[in-house]
């Protein structure tokens, strides 16, 4: 297996050395001169978007390989805790992506220090002279997480039973804790740029550890954190439908609709807290700086968010959407399809407030008509009436889960019945925080702040955003763990139809992968945008001559080639990565009789 891999891997490394032979040709001073010598030109494209195409494309790889390890050893642990070795041979198949991607990550890792050191040396001495010990620590914390990597996939099988078990589950903790940290520290240097600490005003390095943990580390390490896992299982759950479209029997169908199922679960799982993360850190940068925040949200940004309201609407509509369809693989999913138009309808209103921008393109003659804001849809584009869709869209795509997870199963008694009626006191309490703070923003009922039906200051206004995300967070928290409890013992309604899914479905699960990957790098572009014209916002001047802020339309052309770029080669590895294997059987042993495509406790969509 790993002699074969070497030999899968050769072309690719031949490739990378060509590469980097014509980056050296083509940067050679007498080449490519540029009129400050802290900069170097790139050849035909610029040295910004070059660094753009091989730090995003770096960037999407590196999420990949972070965030599937994490519910891999979830996963593992799940069959060695059931004994089902199915749920084992999942996580194999899991990590076995990662492993395959591993290469191409160190190698745009390596180009991306190539592309900084020769086109940006200035930039890159400044961090370098700033983070120079963590410089040292990245290396040696990228081979611990590779060879733990290597030994965790290579020892999978050796180490199947009792205490070895035990042992290589440790190993793929200690691989995600490599992992972490070594994103951590990448974060410093990120976050340094756009909210600088511990420096004087010189830029000179007053203390390390303040510089580290700057005030944008912390928000950028969980959101960073949580969109990882949320993007690995949409790339597992693609992955999935592109093997579930080739399939050519109903067993690998069946087999490829379970990983598909298990991959868009974990998205869901990260989209549902992801929009909290993103508010933090909106709130980070406010607070360090408020220009740059108004830059972000109420200058040439601005537009940016209705494109960035479009994509998380298709993420929730489409998550929303395989759950749906997937209950129609299980016996007794068709009882919950009279809801779906209520669900649907919320997030499709939910959405259409979420993209209404609180400012139009409008002509002269329009805009003397109307005035500044529409006297309608002004209102709607505020954070008060964003914050609220997007937690009611939050608590409906919870509903669709619960219902999907409900399906296959029955909770009978009055004890059933009472915790029921409970679960939705939480979930419509939740929902009626939400709205009171909604309209709160824009009236203030009480008078508090004034005369009553005056509006709310937006100091005030940006607070009542804590209310409503504690609100959503505490009903998914304690619905789930009375959910948990309430269908522990459940009556099965019938076997779970592995497999019989409509192709659309599959469709659904690209498109989520696709919109997962072209708003990752839409929020990277916005991320750092807000600094404009420098590298070091305050501290470091950016001179070159690409030192400009780019349009939304230049930036969407440079993402869209990043995103093709990244499944080009994540498609062209996964090739490689089958050639010359044997077909691996499908059929899992278990210690309960089951098909090996049928996952303990399938009736209810567990």
């Amino acid at each position: 297996m790993l002699s074969s891999d070497k030999q899968n891997w050769r072309p690719l490394v031949r490739a990378a050395f060509v590469i980097f032979f014509l980056l050296i040709l083509f940067t050679d001073p007498a080449l490519a001169q540029s009129p400050d010598p802290a900069y170097r030109e790139f050849p035909l494209i610029g040295s910004r978007v070059a660094l753009w195409l091989v730090a995003e494309v770096h960037l999407m790889f590196a999420a990949f390989m972070l965030g599937v390890p994490m519910f891999a050893v979830v996963v593992e642990m799940v069959g060695w805790r059931n004994k089902d070795a199915r749920y084992d041979a999942l996580a194999k198949e899991f990590v076995k992506l990662v492993v395959i991607a591993a290469s191409t990550t160190a190698i745009l890792g390596a180009l991306l220090t190539f592309v900084l050191t020769v086109f940006y040396p200035k930039f890159f001495n400044y961090l370098a002279n700033i983070f120079s010990p963590t410089f040292i620590i990245y290396p040696i914390l990228f081979f611990g997480e590779s060879f733990t990597l290597y030994l965790y996939y290579y020892g999978w099988d050796r180490m199947m039973e009792g205490a070895a078990k035990v042992g290589h589950i440790i190993i793929g903790i200690v691989l995600n804790i490599w992992g972490t940290i070594l994103m951590f520290v990448a974060n410093a240097w990120l976050t340094f740029a756009i909210s600088p600490a511990g420096v004087d005003d010189q830029g000179n390095l007053v203390d390390l550890w303040a510089a580290i943990t700057n005030p944008t580390w912390m928000p950028i390490n969980v959101h960073r954190l949580i969109a990882n896992v949320a993007f690995g299982g949409s790339i597992v759950a693609a992955y999935s439908a592109i093997k579930f479209l080739n399939s050519k029997n109903a067993e690998e169908k069946a087999h490829y609709d379970w990983m598909g199922y298990v991959g868009n679960f974990i998205a869901i799982i990260g989209l549902i807290p992801l929009p909290f993360a993103g508010y933090w850190l909106g709130r980070e940068i406010y607070g360090f700086n408020q220009q740059m925040g108004i830059t972000m949200m109420g200058g040439f940004l601005s537009w940016l968010w209705i494109i960035q309201a479009l994509l998380i609407g298709i993420l929730f509509l489409t998550a929303n959407y395989y759950l749906w369809v997937g209950m129609g693989r299980i016996s007794g999913g068709e009882r919950y399809r009279r809801y779906i138009k209520y669900l649907a309808a919320i997030l499709v209103v939910g959405w259409i407030v979420w993209a209404t921008p609180h400012s139009i393109v409008a002509s002269l003659e329009e805009a003397r008509k109307i005035g500044q804001f529409h006297p309608l849809l002004g209102v709607l584009g505020v954070m008060s009436a964003k914050n609220t869709v997007v937690n009611l869209m939050i608590l409906t795509t919870f509903i669709s889960f619960l219902m999907y997870r409900r399906a296959g199963k029955e909770a009978r008694g009055g004890g059933a019945r009472r915790v029921k009626i409970l679960q939705a006191i939480m979930v419509v309490s939740a929902a009626s925080v939400v709205l009171f703070y909604g309209v709160y923003g824009y009236v203030d009922i009480f008078g508090l702040f004034g005369d009553p039906g005056s509006g709310t200051p937006a100091i005030i206004r940006i607070g009542f955003s804590v209310y409503q995300v504690a609100a959503v967070l505490a009903a998914l928290f304690f619905v789930t763990l009375l959910d948990i409890f309430l269908f522990r013992r459940a009556t099965t309604l019938g076997p779970m139809s592995w497999g019989q899914m409509p192709e659309r479905s599959q469709y659904a699960l690209v498109l989520l992968a696709v919109t997962f990957t072209w708003l990752m790098g839409l929020m990277g572009y916005a991320r750092n945008a807000i600094r404009q014209d420098w590298h070091v916002f305050g501290i470091l001047k950016d001179t070159s001559l690409d030192a400009y802020s780019p349009t939304l339309g230049f930036a969407a052309i440079v993402i869209s080639v990043c995103v093709i770029l990244f499944f080009g080669l994540i498609a062209f590895i996964f090739w490689l990565g089958e050639l010359g294997e044997k077909k691996a059987k499908l059929t899992f042993p278990s210690s309960e009789s089951k098909p090996a495509y049928e996952p303990a406790g399938s009736g209810g969509g567990k």
